[in-house]
């Protein structure tokens, strides 16, 4: 299939999430003066997953996901701080991280130079998103970002992406095409919206949940056998 328009995930697709997290996670512990350690990092990324694939499921909202996700932690290794300031900060801190998944540059500005539409579709934190693009070699790219906070819905609701949609303009759904990490929210998104899907997966997960992408690449430079 020849695709015309392209919505990239952000996290963990476009953007090396990981990386990111670590050094946001790294300066605000700093700059409270905690001790920090990769333990606490692995723990704080299991939290973190949890509590986002809560939000998912619209079983707590975005607030709540922010502030309890350091809640649980600070508890479970017996730190005493200001939730609220921790997490502000730390979303600062977030936004530095414009780090690009592996390949991403590169399919980006093919796919652009192709003369394809290229789009953001995120259920991330607006500022995050926007500063990490704002300072982004992609952002050059990009026809677009959506971000969940912003519209009233999160992947994989349908009203998100025919939020998206509208906004886009008139369009083929069969020449629209979604990349994206999660199974649950962009792959399962884009089945509710009547889209081909494509499950990037380079940890080559095993899907035991039943929710089938139309592809699935280890790279982002398999994109090309597709457009």
């Amino acid at each position: 299939m020849n695709y015309d328009i392209y919505l990239f995930d952000a996290d963990d697709t476009l953007f090396d999430f990981g990386k990111a997290e670590e050094s946001a996670l790294i300066e605000t512990f700093k700059q409270y003066k905690l001790n920090y350690s990769e333990q606490i990092r692995i723990r704080y990324k299991c939290i973190n997953i949890e509590l986002w694939e809560l939000f998912e499921k619209q079983e707590i909202d975005k607030s709540v996901l922010q502030t309890q996700r350091f809640s649980i932690l600070f508890q479970e290794i017996g730190v005493n701080c200001d939730i609220e300031s921790f997490n502000e900060n730390y979303i600062i801190e977030l936004g530095r991280g414009s780090q690009l998944m592996d390949g991403a540059y590169d399919i980006c500005k093919s796919l652009h130079n192709k003369g394809k539409e290229l789009y953001v579709v995120t259920n991330g934190v607006s500022s995050i998103q926007k500063i990490r693009m704002e300072s982004s070699s992609i952002k050059q790219f990009i026809s677009g970002v959506f971000v969940s906070e912003d519209i009233g819905f999160q992947k994989p609701r349908k009203e998100f992406f025919d939020h998206v949609f509208s906004h886009i303009g008139e369009i083929d759904k069969r020449k629209i095409l979604i990349i994206g990490d999660s199974l649950t929210s962009d792959i399962q998104g884009g089945i509710n919206a009547g889209i081909d899907t494509c499950w990037f997966n380079p940890n080559k997960k095993e899907n035991s949940i039943g929710i089938i992408p139309t592809y699935e690449i280890a790279e982002l430079s398999e994109i090309y056998n597709l457009c």
